[in-house]
């Protein structure tokens, strides 16, 4: 296989780089950089339907993954996580259709294996040895999993107060740990400080450009599972929100390569009340979402005051006639329950927001019963049995 992998291109100002040296973000506008394709000589030569006979894991879609050669992947097998029918929330919630994306049964339980492997893979092919990420819990686990599995020297700033087993899970990967007296902006000041003082590369959420190509994944394996078509609502806890802007980025390649049509789902912000910086600029119609002071959240995944990839989340909502939306840690620990009691799903607190946030709109009228509805697990509950 051969990847269609083109070159670099910033967000913000179009300008376009080299893909085949290290970049950030942006020389220029400092913004988040993309990976492009070839997408049109792509659509003449890849064959949707091999990808059905291909291992179930997400470099089945080698061609539009930023890997030159497949030497250079470094995979425990992530992806291919189930789509499963959410059949008893429906009867309990009088709706169509609902699924429950479980991205907990990843290697190192939670999507962050996805963006990690990719951009472990790509900096190994780049010739890179030494990196470094801020991490509120899972990104840290899996970055230290995947440069264990590359051989590479990892370093990790992470919040003291974040969950205990994400603690263990870096140390025993043999990552260096630095535990910061307080948010992940704060781990993510030090740890770029940290950078450039060791000559680490940082491999921040959206700061480096490939995270970013691991997380769309998902959007790919959702169409699949549809029979390549899209469901009429995606509801996604958000964060950093490389998840959502990477989905969004592969419905646009996958209309490009003639997979899907032009049809979109609502794809749904849910932040907590505690943190919540992309509903506010939402709601103040703002492209920029301001840093949010003192955030607080039993949800340690999504309590991230800042994003850099803030307009690019709101883009995304907004194209899609999407919208966002606030839930408690109360309504959050409710939504455990249900989805576990219900389904058998032990999600991560930032999956069962989705759940909060879904009955909210539901009730609100922004989403119809008869709407074909996924909730974006984004973890295994498994790692927060302190916070049970």
């Amino acid at each position: 296989m051969k990847s269609y992998l083109s070159h670099l291109e910033c967000t913000e100002t179009g300008e376009t780089y080299s893909a085949d040296e290290p970049h950030t973000l942006s020389p220029g506008a400092q913004k988040v950089l993309y990976p492009r394709y070839d997408l049109e000589t792509a659509k003449r030569e890849i064959d949707r339907n091999a990808i059905d006979h291909r291992p179930p894991n997400m470099w089945r879609f080698f061609e539009v993954m930023p890997v030159r050669d497949e030497s250079n992947v470094v995979t425990m097998g992530e992806g291919g996580t189930p789509m499963l029918r959410a059949r008893r929330l429906e009867a309990a919630h009088d709706a169509r259709t609902l699924y429950i994306k479980d991205e907990g049964l990843n290697p190192t339980g939670s999507f962050k294996a996805r963006g990690l492997s990719a951009a472990v893979s790509r900096a190994k092919e780049l010739g890179l040895t030494r990196l470094v990420v801020p991490s509120a819990g899972n990104a840290a686990g899996a970055l230290a999993s995947y440069c264990a599995k590359a051989g590479m020297e990892c370093h990790v700033f992470m919040p003291k107060d974040a969950p205990d087993a994400n603690k263990r899970e870096t140390e025993m990967a043999g990552a260096h740990l630095t535990l910061v007296d307080g948010l992940i902006s704060d781990a993510g000041a030090m740890s770029r400080k940290v950078a450039a003082e060791l000559g680490l590369f940082d491999v921040s959420t959206l700061r480096e450009p490939y995270r970013v190509e691991g997380k769309k994944t998902m959007g790919y394996e959702i169409a699949q599972d549809l029979g390549w078509r899209l469901p009429d609502v995606i509801v996604y806890p958000t964060g950093g929100g490389t998840g959502i802007v990477g989905m969004w980025k592969a419905f646009n390649e996958m209309e490009e390569l003639g997979w899907i049509g032009p049809e979109r789902p609502k794809m749904i912000v849910v932040q907590a009340e505690g943190c919540a910086p992309i509903v506010r600029a939402f709601e103040r119609g703002e492209r920029h979402a301001e840093p949010w002071e003192n955030a607080t959240t039993i949800a340690a995944g999504i309590r991230v005051p800042s994003a850099v990839g803030d307009y690019l989340i709101l883009d995304a909502v907004r194209e899609s006639g999407g919208t966002a939306i606030t839930v408690s840690d109360a309504e959050i620990v409710e939504s455990m329950k249900e989805i576990a009691s219900l389904e058998g799903i032990w999600p991560a607190p930032e999956g069962a927001a989705t759940l909060t946030g879904y009955l909210k709109l539901r009730e609100s009228g922004v989403i119809g019963a008869e709407e074909e509805t996924v909730l974006m697990n984004t973890g295994t509950g498994y790692k927060y049995m302190d916070l049970v």
